[in-house]
């Protein structure tokens, strides 16, 4: 680890640069730092490889980077041909984000270092978010996390907050007031989050969060292209292609949510009915309604009871029943964008995680196939904390990736 002094000097990267030449300096410094964040430690010479960087050039911004304490090096590797190689690596106390999830049934606080392993974690649970009781919590456990640091606070760059993009919709199936509903859909909760913290602050919708978790820590690392599915309080998704996060012309690409169950002119038989949706089918929500039916804890769809007495007989009805919908879900985004992988994942215990993935997987077996390739479908890796994880990723990104527009890993 780096001596105090490099520790609780702000790096030369946070500082806004200026011309043609230093703006280049700074994406190669960047490329640097990509590489060993998806690579591990590597050697001068492999770094070099890798970006396509002289050796000069590495050894410029490497000294550069281990002054402003972002890397470090590690002991020499020996029992090789030639001079002993000594690996460099970044540094963990190079720099730290907080990641702060609002969600419908609770929200989450995570302090990252640089190299996103979380530090620390707060929770918050309600049955509904209250605004007058929420934004103060919000900068509460933020300057709490920040200021916990001590002397390595200054090296906080930023929050990502991961929500809803509307946190009141469907109000209706929430049991809540048209009133609670236009509250938080009217409200800008970046601007109101940016108003109580001094921090910058950067907004993703939640599931988008949680896929870049699953992009830049997940299964990212092996596949190339991918529809992401987040089972929540509400489910949702994202879309990963080419390796690059695509969020679409109003960055709401994946919202799995709003797909259509039914035809339209099926759903019209009833005048006042619209089409149902996948969120009514397949989401945390609606197995909390059936144990909340059994009368039995409805928190359990969220744990390891939810498939053991007296919870598993209605966790197995709705696991059929929101097998059935993913399954739908998952071929209609493969008849539209013709993907090879598809990754699952949620706020549930990794034994229901499993069991979800193989009822759906059991269920695409009954899918129509014809003039399609069915694609792998795969157990996420990042589990309950995706967002708020995802959301701290965010301001480590665009302080320090080469490119502000995607997520980039190995080819």
């Amino acid at each position: 680890m780096p001596d105090a002094a490099p520790a609780a000097r702000m790096p030369d990267l946070l500082r806004p640069r200026g011309s043609n030449q230093v703006g280049m300096r700074q994406f190669n410094e960047r490329t640097v730092l990509q590489a060993l964040r998806v690579h591990g430690s590597l050697p001068k010479a492999e770094l070099a490889r890798l970006t396509g960087l002289s050796a000069q050039t590495i050894g410029l911004i490497t000294a550069r980077l281990e002054e402003d304490g972002l890397i470090v090096k590690q002991s020499r590797v020996r029992g090789r041909i030639g001079q002993p190689s000594v690996p460099l690596a970044l540094n963990p106390d190079g720099a730290f984000a907080i990641g702060v999830k609002v969600g419908r049934r609770g929200a989450e606080w995570l302090l990252i270092d640089f190299t996103a392993q979380v530090r620390e974690r707060h929770a918050m649970a309600y049955d509904f978010p209250d605004a007058e009781a929420l934004l103060p919590a919000i900068a509460q456990h933020t300057h709490r996390l920040r200021d916990g640091l001590g002397p390595l606070a200054a090296r906080t760059v930023g929050v990502g907050l991961a929500a809803p993009f509307l946190l009141g919709g469907w109000h209706r199936t929430l049991g809540l007031s048209k009133a609670q509903s236009d509250l938080w859909n009217g409200m800008d909760l970046g601007a109101e989050v940016r108003q109580r913290t001094d921090l910058p602050v950067i907004f993703a919708r939640d599931t988008v969060a949680a896929c870049v978790a699953e992009l830049v820590s997940g299964r990212g690392h092996d596949l190339k292209s991918f529809l992401y599915v987040f089972v929540d309080t509400f489910v949702g998704g994202g879309l990963v292609l080419n390796s690059h996060l695509h969020g679409g012309a109003h960055g709401n690409a994946g919202a799995l949510a709003s797909l259509p169950m039914q035809r339209v002119r099926d759903a019209q038989r009833d005048a006042d009915a619209a089409p149902p949706q996948l969120i009514a089918e397949a989401s945390l929500w609606e197995l909390e309604q059936r144990l909340q039916r059994e009368g039995v804890d409805p928190d359990a769809a969220y744990d390891e009871r939810a498939l053991q007495p007296p919870f598993a007989d209605a966790t197995r009805a709705w696991l059929a029943s929101a097998a059935e919908a993913l399954a739908h879900a998952i071929a209609s985004g493969t008849a539209m964008l013709d993907l090879a992988d598809v990754v699952m994942d949620g706020s549930m215990s990794r034994p229901l995680q499993q069991a979800l993935l193989e009822a759906t997987r059991a269920a695409l077996d009954g899918c129509n196939w014809e003039g399609l390739w069915r694609p792998q479908l795969h157990g996420g890796r990042v589990g309950a904390q995706a967002c708020a994880l995802g959301g701290a990723m965010l301001p480590l990104h665009v302080n320090f990736a080469p490119d502000h527009e995607v997520f980039l890993k190995a080819g």
